[in-house]
């Protein structure tokens, strides 16, 4: 039933996108660097949604289109401004954001997204003109899971780091070759390191649920850091995707303050009535993108999903779909409550990325990660539109906002 309708939706991509000219003549690759970025198809289109437009970064695993960024107006059906990345490139995390008191474009364009990323995080003004670049500092190279420009004219970025460690205690090899992940603040203006965490220094390799490689030449992409925000008290939340874990980290000192999921974590997991954890009893699994709501609510993209060794491929399930999940923490009874939900409206996984942002009037909008879509629900949850790439694209993260 599912393929039957995921088959239909791709068809109607087709057919819309050879109306507008949009597709190439099947077949025919287009040149490097000459073909046009992904047409998005607008599948559903309910009034209720938000005013904003749309901001994605579509990448492609075809000849057939490019990389790169672009705005839709809020109905997704006009382009309001586009920008491809270089050949060979790719582009993620593309947000309205402010910095020096203005609104600013920001994204992370480079290579490797997903593994041991190579690339730089940009700032564009109003005019479209790059005004500022952003680089990891003490020897590292950014990763596009992050870019988020802090109030105080700071930016929030994440890298890779290739070390090797001794899991002998894990039943591993004493020199297996590991990937920590890293979480620095970098002054926007002077690129100084301000503040940078090490999942290595903080958490044990033991809280992966990750399987080792089957030799130690092969990394093992043990916690794979994919967030890090500020939470209202301005420490920061730190998501892990491969340990099914968020850590609220200080912001000064680095100490984990308290973690939410996973092997340790510090609540206990539990639902209203007519909610319900996964498999493995917990909330979420293979997670990203923490939002801090404020007064003790948080939400998530819950993948419940993930390619063996983080590839796509032979992906594994705690349950057989993704959603966005949201969760009330009480400090106090160290419990988690899952108090809401919102299903993939075909009940699909996606095995990578994602995220889900809250509109103002109280609806979510979607990116869907490695799954072609980007959808915006109502506060009780009712789908009001969706939109599709063709096969073989898709957004790390989705946004509405104004511009």
């Amino acid at each position: 039933m599912h393929n039957n309708k995921l088959s239909a939706r791709a068809l109607a991509v087709t057919a819309t996108a050879v109306v507008a000219g949009l597709l190439p003549v099947p077949g025919a690759a287009a040149a490097p660097g000459s073909a046009p970025l992904p047409p998005v198809a607008v599948v559903t289109d309910e009034a209720g949604t938000g005013s904003g437009d749309i901001f994605l970064a579509p990448n492609s695993a075809t000849s057939h289109y490019s990389s790169g960024v672009e705005i839709l107006s809020h109905d997704g059906k006009r382009v309001v401004w586009s920008h491809k990345v270089p050949a060979g490139q790719e582009a993620a995390d593309f947000r309205a954001q402010t910095y020096q008191g203005k609104r600013v474009l920001t994204w992370w364009q480079g290579t490797g997204l997903g593994g041991l990323a190579t690339g730089t995080d940009v700032v564009y003004n109003e005019r479209h003109q790059k005004i500022a670049e952003v680089k990891a500092g003490n020897g590292y190279t950014a990763d596009g899971h992050e870019f988020l420009i802090t109030p105080h004219g700071t930016a929030l970025i994440l890298a890779y780091k290739p070390a090797t460690a001794d899991l002998t205690s894990l039943g591993g090899s004493a020199h297996q070759k590991v990937i920590d992940g890293v979480a620095q603040e970098i002054d926007i203006r002077t690129g100084q390191v301000l503040f940078q965490w090490s999942a290595a220094d903080h958490v044990p390799y033991a809280q992966s649920e990750q399987p080792l490689p089957p030799s130690p030449n092969s990394p093992w992409d043990w916690f794979h850091i994919n967030a890090v925000k500020l939470d209202t008290d301005n420490n920061l939340l730190i998501d892990a995707r491969n340990t099914w874990t968020a850590y609220k980290v200080d912001h000064r000192a680095g100490k984990v303050l308290w973690q939410l999921g996973g092997k340790a974590s510090t609540f206990k997991e539990q639902t209203v009535p007519g909610q319900y954890l996964n498999t493995a009893g917990r909330i979420f699994s293979w997670q990203h993108d923490p939002e801090p709501l404020g007064r003790g609510l948080y939400r998530w993209f819950d993948n419940e999903s993930a390619g063996a060794a983080n590839t796509g491929t032979g992906a594994v399930e705690e349950l057989p779909f993704s959603r966005v999940v949201t969760v009330r923490l009480d400090e106090h009874t160290h419990t988690a409550t899952l108090v809401s939900s919102i299903n993939q409206p075909d009940y699909l996984s996606a095995s990578s990325q994602g995220n889900a942002q809250l509109l103002r009037g109280g609806n979510t909008f979607v990116g869907w990660g490695s799954l072609p879509y980007v959808s915006e629900f109502s506060p009780s949850g009712k789908p009001l539109f969706e939109a599709q790439f063709p096969t073989g694209v898709n957004t790390y993260r989705a946004y509405r906002s104004a511009w």
